[in-house]
């Protein structure tokens, strides 16, 4: 049957995941420290494994999980958890998040996840990325962020709206990746210190959609991909700005 029983070997570790499709059993995480401070757990065949191991490694500072629900409210217990990544998992909401006063990065990846309201309380976020979550409409939330440096979403079919960002004044960078729904980039313009700007998988806009970036104050690159390049090349010409070095270049978060 496998499970972690070689983990007996490494009890020096910081960090551990685990991406094993067949695990059917946890026996021997029990030999993991205390003091953990990284734990990635992925999808499993099994749907039965409980998270309430989670519950001894109040050292975490960064989690990752992968389709595991049985017992997830382990989690709230997380006390220093600063990064959390939620894959293919689906909660009511997000009141499991509000104990966790020092969570500032948070990705939810999947799932169907629809009700973003306590975003606000959660933590103090500066880096933010909804990626293709099933169902979700409404991200006006985000407008109330006003920690947020980073954010991060990609294809959120049924968003056609966004929240003016015009008080987010620590936000530099915004990537919106097939958002095949939002025509109107104004609310992004709105940001006070916006520097970087990155727009992908974005053919069903024109060159026009982003007058509101010119002469923005505070910008310093943009990355445009309108799948031609005659648009890319009317929107480097109508923002005169360098690309920027990519969404997975290196941030800073103050």
């Amino acid at each position: 049957m496998p499970n972690l029983s070689f983990l007996r070997h490494y009890p020096f570790l910081a960090g551990f995941r685990v991406d094993v499709f067949h695990l059917e059993s946890t026996e021997g995480i029990e030999y993991l420290p205390d003091t953990l401070e990284y734990f990635g757990f992925g999808q499993t065949k099994s749907k039965k494994l409980s998270l309430d191991f989670l519950r001894r490694f109040s050292s975490l500072k960064e989690l990752y999980l992968e389709s595991h629900k049985n017992d997830i409210e382990v989690i709230s217990n997380l006390s220093s958890l600063g990064k959390l990544t939620l894959r293919s998992i689906t909660m009511p909401d997000l009141s499991l998040l509000l104990p966790l006063k020092k969570l500032w990065s948070l990705d939810i990846k999947l799932g169907g996840t629809k009700d973003l309201r306590l975003l606000p309380r959660i933590g103090r976020l500066k880096y933010l990325e909804l990626w293709m979550v099933k169902g979700l409409q409404d991200v006006h939330v985000i407008g109330e962020l006003t920690s947020l440096q980073n954010l991060f979403l990609q294809a959120l079919k049924n968003v056609t709206t966004l929240p003016s960002f015009r008080s987010l004044r620590c936000l530099r960078r915004v990537t919106l990746d097939t958002m095949k729904g939002i025509t109107d980039l104004s609310p992004v313009a709105d940001a006070p210190v916006l520097e970087e700007l990155c727009v992908f998988g974005a053919n069903h806009l024109q060159p026009e959609h982003f007058i509101p970036f010119v002469g923005h104050p505070s910008l310093k690159c943009a990355s445009i991909g309108l799948g031609s390049i005659r648009k890319y090349e009317q929107v480097k010409k109508l923002l005169g700005l360098p690309e920027c070095k990519g969404i997975k270049s290196e941030f800073t978060y103050n």
